[in-house]
């Protein structure tokens, strides 16, 4: 069972240039995918969550079109075959 974790150009380079990844779901949640998606591009897993391992407050990651800010955070569930989209935000002036 796996999801695909869908990334921007910045990001995909630190993913060897992949925008698409196939991640094992694990248990199931959006923190299981974060961390086997970390395991396999350590520094794309640093520039996606902090230290504590919270997502960075200038990530937006979503399950299935979702935003899991309004969800429920890396609990969010994560089914086979969901698509999980990362996204760093946007500032500009």
């Amino acid at each position: 069972m796996s999801a695909e974790v869908v990334l921007p150009g910045v990001l995909a380079d630190l993913a060897g240039g992949a925008k698409h990844v196939a991640v094992d779901v694990g248990d199931g949640t959006l923190r299981d995918v974060l961390d086997r998606l970390g395991d396999r591009h350590p520094l794309l897993g640093r520039r996606i969550r902090d230290e504590t391992g919270a997502v960075r407050r200038f990530v937006n990651v979503y399950v299935d079109g979702d935003d899991v800010r309004f969800a429920q955070g890396l609990a969010t569930p994560v089914a086979d075959g969901a698509v999980v989209q990362v996204l760093p935000s946007v500032a500009g002036g």
